[in-house]
């Protein structure tokens, strides 16, 4: 994970405080491109502020973030541009009063796709994620499942550099939870998107991880491969929250 010739995103001396607590520390972290980081931690552990700040939704109180070798630019309209980059689908979608294909579409419409390429590409990832019978009806009336299908849609058509996902499949049934793994497997195989996943599930985590990042308290505790986390966790914490041991 810090092979600097692949690095897609650089972190060092990341601070957040909201007053004067501290909820996140990350003092040195390098995530790899084409990547897939699964981000595990108990509740509270400072996970989705993380996601925040890697999608700029959030300033870290000190430190220094850097994208494609670059740090984020001060500039709003750079710094939008370096967002367009990205998607973060959370775990509770918040679509559009609209229809699925509207939604799914808004994106490329508010970046001056034309016409064509818009209908074409929102058509194309709609029968991926099993949808493309319902791309008339009205989002609000979709099912969780669904509505989450979409959200991820409404990423897949931009294909993002960066993919940030915070509990995607939390309360969805195990179909929809194997169709959204697979749209995300393919986005990260088919245009090399880098994949941060928040999720509780350690066995999405086995899944779908080619890196893997542990937060205890606010801190990022060890970080490395998947597999090597899951065979020979190096801190006691680590070990316990995968072994299902209680640690707050």
């Amino acid at each position: 994970m810090n092979n600097t010739n692949t690095e897609i995103i650089a972190i060092s001396g990341l601070i957040k405080k909201y007053g004067s607590k501290e909820v996140l520390r990350v003092d040195k972290l390098n995530v790899r491109r084409g990547s897939i980081t699964g981000i595990i931690g108990p509740s509270g552990a400072g996970k989705t502020t993380f996601l925040r700040i890697l999608n700029l939704l959030d300033t870290p109180t000190k430190g220094e973030l850097c994208y494609f070798g670059r740090p984020v630019p001060s500039a709003p309209e750079a710094k939008l541009t370096l967002q367009r980059r990205m998607m973060m689908v959370f775990q509770k979608p918040a679509l559009f009063d609209m229809s699925v294909s509207d939604n799914v579409a808004f994106g490329m419409r508010a970046r001056g796709f034309s016409a064509r390429e818009t209908e074409e590409r929102s058509q194309s990832v709609l029968k991926k994620v099993g949808l493309e019978s319902q791309g008339r009806q009205r989002a609000k009336t979709l099912s969780g499942g669904e509505a989450q299908r979409v959200a991820l849609a409404r990423a897949l058509v931009l294909e993002p550099e960066i993919l940030l996902l915070d509990e995607p499949t939390a309360n969805l049934d195990p179909a929809n939870v194997e169709l959204l793994e697979s749209m995300i497997t393919f986005l990260n195989s088919e245009y090399k998107t880098t994949v941060l996943i928040v999720t509780h599930n350690l066995f999405q985590a086995r899944r779908l991880s080619t890196e893997l990042l542990f937060l205890y308290q606010g801190r990022l505790v060890e970080e490395g491969t998947a597999h090597r986390i899951f065979q020979s966790p190096r801190h006691e914490e680590t070990r316990s929250f995968i072994e299902g041991r209680m640690i707050y």
